[in-house]
């Protein structure tokens, strides 16, 4: 199953295939007793969207038999054990993709000409993704992190590793003259190649970086390198060999006082719309403004929802969950809506935005 999206990938997805691309998309479970549900509700969602395509007369039955099996190879990468908070498939003649997503989506299925990607946006932004790099002299890891969790990342040429079979480092190893060995020429060209790779991976997936490694490490890595220098720098040694939870306790404390710094940042940008007139609030008004492109700065709360029903009027029409023509993830839709139009997207903690029932805009006139 998937878990990071790229800019590359986004725009790979949002590209037209041949009717039909079919969208499946189910909440799931991390924990007992709700998980239990899943594996019913998955195999149903995706009887539907067979049933669907055996109705639709705008699918060929060669084109219906490649849908279908493609959805079959897509259930049987789905690993449920391994739940998020939500599950989408992707089928199209010849392709099909698994992503699990850190955020709720609705149950549906959809069948046009693209893929549904704004849930996967949503989910994206609202976990915040940020990388960790830990150095050691003999090996060099990156981990991918997200809401609540680091993972080991395994491409881009990472993890690097070397021996410590040069005599040299054999030597300094034994007697523990750590700072000789962040010196050594092999272990500072080992690093270069380290920084090299972390230049490529931030090119193309740009987010926070947080390094950890002995003292001499970071410091031998801040002088042959260009990327760590503006990181966050985290003096704790054996990460490199370590356990994703073990890196999630050492770069937890950080991520925290980033997030209540990034909190703070956002109502004081809103404070100062309001005082401009430049702000808008709810739902209804921030969804107008989206539309035209007016939205500089979005701000949600992690788990505000509404569902709503747009009669083709002035307003937004509050509605219930599986009323006919319902838009179930209209919050979602309304931060693609905004991430297309350049703005920035923040998700705060639920409650912050009380005042603008849950989600509210900086515009840009």
């Amino acid at each position: 199953m998937e878990h990071a999206l790229s800019t590359a990938t986004l725009t790979e997805l949002r590209r037209p295939r041949p009717y039909p691309a079919v969208s499946v998309l189910t909440p799931t479970h991390r924990r007992e007793p709700d998980n239990a549900q899943d594996p019913v509700r998955l195999r149903n969602v995706v009887a539907e969207a067979k049933k669907q395509l055996e109705a639709d007369p705008a699918v060929t039955r060669e084109r219906r038999t490649d849908l279908v099996a493609q959805l079959d190879l897509a259930l049987a990468e789905v690993d449920l054990a391994h739940a998020e908070d939500g599950l989408v498939i992707f089928a199209a003649p010849g392709e099909h993709q698994v992503w699990s997503l850190a955020r709720t989506v609705p149950e549906r299925v959809v069948l046009s000409d693209t893929f549904l990607t704004r849930n996967l946006v949503a989910a994206q932004v609202s976990e915040r993704p940020f990388w960790v790099l830990s150095v050691s002299a003999d090996r060099v890891t990156l981990w991918n992190g997200g809401a609540d969790r680091v993972v080991a990342e395994d491409s881009g040429g990472f993890p690097l590793t070397r021996s410590l079979e040069d005599p040299d480092a054999e030597r300094q190893e034994r007697v523990g003259d750590l700072a000789s060995t962040f010196r050594a020429e092999r272990t500072r060209q080992f690093l270069r190649e380290a920084d090299t790779a972390m230049s490529t991976v931030l090119r193309e997936h740009p987010r926070p970086l947080y390094v950890t490694g002995e003292t001499a490490a970071l410091s031998a890595l801040d002088e042959v390198g260009t990327v760590t220098k503006q990181a966050s720098h985290i003096p704790h040694g054996g990460l490199a060999h370590g356990t994703p939870e073990a890196v999630w306790q050492a770069v937890r404390p950080l991520i925290t006082a980033e997030e209540r710094k990034n909190v703070d940042a956002v109502a004081r940008e809103l404070e100062s719309a309001r005082g401009r007139k430049e702000f808008a609030a709810g739902v209804d008004e921030v969804w107008q403004n989206a539309a035209e492109g007016r939205v500089r700065l979005l701000a949600v709360e992690e788990n505000y929802r509404v569902t709503v029903r747009d009669d083709g009027g002035e307003h937004l029409v509050p509605a219930e969950s599986g009323d006919l023509d319902a838009r179930e993830d209209i919050v979602d839709e309304i931060v693609e809506r905004c991430l297309e139009t350049g703005a920035d997207v923040r998700f705060v903690p639920d409650g912050s935005l009380a005042d603008a029932k849950g989600i509210a805009g900086v515009l840009r006139y």
